[in-house]
């Protein structure tokens, strides 16, 4: 009976523990693959904003 005692609360304390490791894991994957979209957006943006930057530029000068 006293067995059956401390095996639940460390079945419980074990289960929580690999629950909380699996959350923080899929939390790490996720952040991550979020990171790279978001670099990998402004890295595209800021590729294409250039070109745009230089013939506003050009645009402005002749103007004046």
């Amino acid at each position: 009976m006293e067995r059956q005692m401390v095996m639940w609360p460390a079945v419980t304390l074990l289960g929580f523990l690999v629950l909380t490791a699996l959350v923080i894991a899929m939390g790490t994957s996720s952040t991550a693959r979020y990171e790279a979209e978001k670099r990998a957006a402004s890295a595209s943006r800021s590729r294409g904003s250039a070109p745009e930057a230089t013939r506003a530029t050009a645009t402005a000068t002749a103007v004046l």
